[in-house]
Formats: structure tokens, sequence, C-alpha cells
């Protein structure tokens, strides 16, 4: 890989991604809605590429690739979706305007960003794109409004991107965080007591960084990963698969044998 576009890369974990992108020696194009956030984090990167963009105006995203292609000299042959928003609330109260504005930027930012990556990678002999999904949308959460039903959505479009465009050489993957802390999810541990529950159900026992997630993207785009596509990999310490190590459990039924008990 030589040329990267990380979406809603001026904070967080977009941020992360495209200064972890840097250090491998790519070209990397900062794209996000705030062009200050997006010049100031290009900034720092010896080859970065400021481009402003919503993810969920066609218009306006092809114009910041042709922006890119135009300044790097190359097709971006990563791209990393991982612009978003979050609306929280309850079903039951939340506003339709907020539904739609997530599955707008959240959705239909990431078909376009694709699309418009994938054709032009498969013009260009292949590539690869790497969508952030969420733990939200692997399993249910209260409060969470349209972001896990976004963040679901945004796996199984990734898959169908997969093959729709492996034939042409790109490969289309997802990652899905889980208790990151940082990027939008920043605020949650600003509660102690939040931050001790969470911690507390993590397998790892810790809570996961940009670092972690900007890691696992990169792997995934890089040719150490050139037979994986179509996958949604969870990065989340282990809390998905965690249920049953949360539940209560009497350590009579732990024994081994004909009397030990089962769930």
């Amino acid at each position: 890989m030589s040329a990267v576009i990380v979406t809603g890369a001026g904070a967080g974990i977009g941020e992360e991604i495209a200064l972890a992108a840097a250090r491998d020696g790519h070209t990397v194009g900062v794209l996000d809605i705030d062009g200050a956030a997006a010049e100031s984090v290009a900034s720092a990167i010896p080859t970065g590429i400021p481009l402003e963009a919503a993810v969920n105006d066609e218009a306006q995203v092809v114009a910041a690739f042709d922006r890119f292609e135009s300044e790097a000299g190359t097709v971006a042959d990563m791209v990393v979706n991982n612009a978003g928003i979050v609306r929280f609330g309850s079903l039951a109260e939340l506003p339709v305007e907020d539904w739609r504005q997530t599955l707008d930027v959240n959705l239909t930012g990431t078909f376009i960003v694709s699309r418009v990556a994938a054709v032009r990678m498969g013009r260009a002999g292949g590539g690869s794109i790497v969508n952030l999904t969420s733990i939200n949308g692997v399993v249910p959460g209260p409060h969470a409004g349209a972001y896990g039903a976004s963040k679901a959505a945004v796996a199984l479009l990734s898959a169908q991107l997969a093959i729709e465009f492996g034939a042409s050489g790109v490969r289309v993957n997802s990652v899905a965080p889980g208790f990151i802390d940082g990027g939008m999810s920043a605020p949650l541990y600003e509660d102690p007591a939040t931050r001790s529950a969470r911690t507390a159900a993590v397998p790892l026992g810790r809570l996961g960084t940009p670092a972690d997630i900007a890691a696992v993207v990169l792997w995934l785009a890089s040719p150490a990963a050139s037979y994986v596509t179509g996958q949604n990999l969870v990065v989340d310490g282990g809390v998905a698969s965690s249920l049953l190590a949360n539940l209560p459990r009497p350590a009579s039924v732990d024994g081994v044998g004909a009397d030990a008990g089962a769930d």
C-alpha cells in the first residue's frame, strides 16, 4: 500500500489511523467535514493531504478523491471509512430526523465513499477498503438510537461490496471496535464509575485505545491480509463473547463428571 484516504480523520480514531498510516510510510489523505481539523492533522504528516468533504455528499466525495489523486499522483489503494455520528436516545423518544441523519452519514456515507473508492481502485488494479462498524452493531444496547442499526448495516454492506468488487482486486472488510477510550466514546469514560464498570466487564481487563483499532485496520488493509475479505473483525477485548462470564454461577456446578451441572 502506498496511498491512503481516511475519513473522519480530523480527530479521535480516524486521526490515529491517519497518523499510524503515515508512520508506515503511506501518503495520507486526511478527509473530514471540518476543514480546519483536516488541515491540522495533515500538517503533522509529511505526506498529509487535507481533504474537506461531507461523506454523504457524492459530489464533495468525488471532488476530494480527484484532489487527492492530483496531489498524490496516484489512486488511493487503501480507504478507511471512519466518519460517523451518534444520536443516542431511547427508541420511544428518538426524533425521526436523528434516525435519518445517523443512517445518512454512517451508512449512506460509507456506501458513497466505498463505491467511489472501489471503482477507482478496480481500474487501477485493486486495493483495500476497511469500514468502521461497532460492537453496537454486533450486540444490541439500550438507548443506542439508530447507531447500532447503522453499524450492523455497514457490516453487511461491507460484505456485499466484497463480493461485488472482488473480481476487480478490491478487498472490503470492516472492524468493530468495543469499549474504546477515545474518539466519540471518550465522554463515557470521564465518569469514574462508568469507567470502572466497563473496564471490569472486559475479559482482557482494560479499555481499548485508538491505537489498538488503528493497528488492526492497517493490518486488514495490508498485503498480510491479502486473502481476507468480507469479514467484520470484532476488536473488543472479548466483551461480545463474555455474556456467560458476567452472569452469576454457583461453584457447586463447576465440578467434572456425571454430577456436574451444565448451562
